[in-house]
């Protein structure tokens, strides 16, 4: 099972990590990004989109 990791800043300058692990969910966010970023999140790759960082882990 995938588990997509989302690593991003709060305004308080907080670091917050959401585990996102449903299927439907992961495949909606995977349609909002670009392909060259969807492969990169593919082979298990950290991705920065705007000021939030996307990994794609397999459990």
């Amino acid at each position: 099972m995938s588990v997509l990791v989302r690593t991003y800043r709060l305004a308080s300058g907080l670091q917050q990590v959401e585990r996102i692990d449903d299927p439907d969910r992961i495949e909606r966010y995977m349609k909002l990004f670009d392909r060259e970023d969807v492969k990169k999140i593919q082979t298990g790759a950290k991705v920065k989109i705007e000021k939030d960082e996307w990994q794609l882990v397999e459990d």
